[in-house]
């Protein structure tokens, strides 16, 4: 079999360079692709892969199709990342992250360092923090989940959990947020356990050291810390179905303006903690650069499923028997956008921010990376990256609720 003249190419490029093709005849390279992207240090791309997308990065000890043939379309990888088999697309995979085979990633996920899954795990605008662990034939779309300290000590979904991140109404406002990203980020949360053979219905929020029984769905915040948590079960039910109704509207909407808020606190961290720690690894900006793009496009889709909702709310016959809110929602959507590029994340908290980033750098000894730094770090300047966080989360919450004052006075 002849190769096309510019794959032969690429392929003769990469064996130059170090990356290990165990069969280079059974691999695809786009013409897009940027061999310069792809390091040569201990990289191997295994039989059957196809690496495609301009903004394909793949950084030092990766290893692609150990488990079955691997689709890579735009995807960003970071050192020892793991791709086993399956299809990854427009997503990051910081240090030593994987995934078994029968994967599907789709856009705007991240899953950072040493986070991962078995096999057949489907995620898509999903978030994993270090050490997250999900199991076996998972469904995990539209999620951010933290919590855990090392790799004997992590938050786990058991196998064959699902988030149910799609309503009748064809809605999708429904990102749940299992953990929070303010004292997620500094690695000393106590783990989250999602049972097995159980699911929950988004938009959740669930507080750290919760412990959700296998078996059941999860359709209620539990903000708590430290609990078990039962699930109820249905009982048999019929009744008439009312399209487009939305009885707990505020909870929703609220849940989805925390989420947003998070995300934003999330993109504060990765410019001013994580960036360094980017900087020291080759290709390491380009990581960095496509986990800021996939946060921007995380947002993006939050904004647009509110909008979405905000537009099939039904508008009654008499606008005075419109409960209060709705109307603000269906007008203030759109700006939503417009608020969170107004700032706010970039200001809130500068004070403690600048202590913390003070303290992180008198802290991180010579060479240490990104989660030995954090671990490390003394209670004070935890508090102080915690509180700069918080402020952010804060901030960026009351500032889309301001849009809704009515919807958000009337708390479901």
């Amino acid at each position: 079999m002849e190769l096309r003249p510019a794959l032969q190419d690429k392929i003769r490029r990469l064996l130059q360079k170090g990356v290990s093709l165990p069969n280079p005849l059974t691999v695809d390279i786009g013409d897009e692709v940027d061999v310069e992207r792809i390091s040569g240090d201990g990289v191997t791309i295994h039989p059957g892969c196809r690496i495609y997308g301009a903004k394909t990065v793949i950084s030092a000890g990766a290893q692609i199709g150990r488990e079955g043939p691997v689709t890579i379309e735009d995807c960003q990888l970071g050192p020892r990342a793991q791709l086993k088999g399956g299809y990854f697309s427009k997503s990051v995979f910081l240090q030593q992250s994987n995934l078994g085979l029968g994967a599907q990633v789709r856009e705007a996920c991240i899953l950072e360092e040493e986070a991962g899954g078995a096999h057949c795990v489907g995620l898509k605008q999903t978030i994993l923090f270090p050490f997250v662990t999900l199991g076996s034939l998972i469904n995990f779309c539209d999620c951010l989940m933290a919590g855990g300290t090392s790799r004997k000590n992590h938050s786990e979904v058991g196998s064959s959990y699902v988030h149910f991140n799609f309503t009748p109404d064809g809605d999708k406002t429904t990102a749940s947020l299992v953990g929070d990203v303010p004292r997620g980020v500094m690695l000393n949360q106590p783990p989250i356990f999602l049972g097995g053979q159980g699911g929950m219905v988004g938009p959740v929020r669930i507080g750290f050291g919760n412990v959700v029984a296998a078996g059941g769905v999860l359709r209620k915040d539990v903000l708590g810390e430290g609990l078990l948590v039962v699930p109820e079960r249905h009982a048999g039910k019929v009744a008439p179905f009312s399209p487009h109704s939305y009885p707990r509207l505020s909870r929703i909407v609220r849940n989805n303006f925390v989420y947003l808020a998070n995300l934003a606190a999330l993109e504060q961290w990765y410019r001013h903690v994580r960036q360094p720690f980017f900087a020291g690894q080759e290709l390491g900006s380009l990581v960095f650069q496509g986990a800021l793009e996939k946060l921007s496009m995380a947002t993006a889709e939050r904004c647009k499923r509110l909008e979405d909702l905000a537009g099939r709310l039904a508008v009654p016959a008499d606008p005075a028997t419109e409960a209060p809110g709705r109307r603000e929602l269906r007008e203030g959507a759109g700006r939503l956008r417009e608020l969170l590029a107004a700032g706010t994340a970039r200001q809130a908290g500068e004070r403690e921010r600048d202590r913390f980033l003070a303290g992180l750098q008198s802290h991180r000894a010579k060479g240490a990376g990104y989660l030995e730094t954090i671990q490390h770090l003394p209670a004070d300047v935890v508090q102080d990256g915690t509180r700069w966080l918080d402020q952010i989360v804060d901030g960026v919450t009351g500032l889309l609720a301001s849009q809704v004052p009515a919807l958000d006075a009337a708390r479901d």
